[in-house]
């Protein structure tokens, strides 16, 4: 297996499991939507929702962390990490994954296991409201977020290395960019004419790159 297939491998991974977590909106929106309803329409609060909408927003929060961490999406000092060179970039990004990232996520998967296991052993509920819902399942997703986060993790470590050794970054497994929902809305539009749709989605492909690549600490030339 060569070195981008294995940083892509752990990408898809990252992916699935963040695509798979968005679907949990879904269920998320139903159940505000419900409570809106019966609370104020019905006068029929449900004490329950609260704490299940917590749980899946929180579900989502979590599972999404490796995809956004694939997709480089995380905050940083971006003012300052555009302006170094790709090197530079990888040897910052080292010292920072190996001191602080891997003990801190270890630690979280360490801890997680055995709060999650205390809360299933025990069946935990909620006590944040009366005849509060199960929570242990919940839990679980502590430590496996902090898996998949540990293995992203890795895989942000060997792009740091092959750059470190080559000055150039390694390619991530790309998924849908807001390029991609310009082009379909343009597609659809009956009001802007080809060449007008080419010009406006090339601009935005410009916009894309050139942000991409102040991102990664290069700049592309016109």
């Amino acid at each position: 297996m060569t070195a981008e297939r294995f940083l892509h491998s752990i990408d898809g991974i990252s992916t699935f499991a963040g695509k798979a977590a968005a679907w949990l909106i879904l269920g998320l929106m139903g159940l505000v939507c419900a409570e809106v309803f019966k609370r104020y329409m019905l006068n029929m609060p449900t004490a329950w929702i609260f704490d299940a909408s917590n749980m899946l927003y929180g579900t989502l929060f979590m599972l999404c962390g490796a995809y956004t961490l694939a997709q480089n999406g995380h905050v940083r000092g971006d003012f300052l990490y555009s302006s170094m060179k790709p090197r530079t970039q990888a040897s910052l990004d080292l010292v920072l994954y190996i001191v602080f990232f891997l003990p801190g996520i270890a630690a979280l998967v360490y801890a997680g296991w055995d709060y999650a296991g205390d809360s299933w052993r025990i069946r935990e509920h909620s006590n944040v409201t009366a005849n509060g819902p199960p929570v242990y399942h919940f839990k679980a997703m502590i430590p496996l977020a902090g898996a998949l986060l540990l293995l992203q993790g890795i895989a942000e470590i060997a792009r740091a290395a092959i750059c470190l050794k080559t000055g150039v970054w390694p390619s991530r497994l790309k998924d849908v960019s807001e390029i991609d929902v310009v082009e379909e809305q343009l597609a659809l539009s009956e009001h802007v004419d080809d060449e007008t749709r080419r010009n406006a989605i090339a601009h935005a492909q410009d916009i894309e790159e050139n942000a991409r690549q102040r991102g990664m600490g290069t700049e592309t030339q016109k």
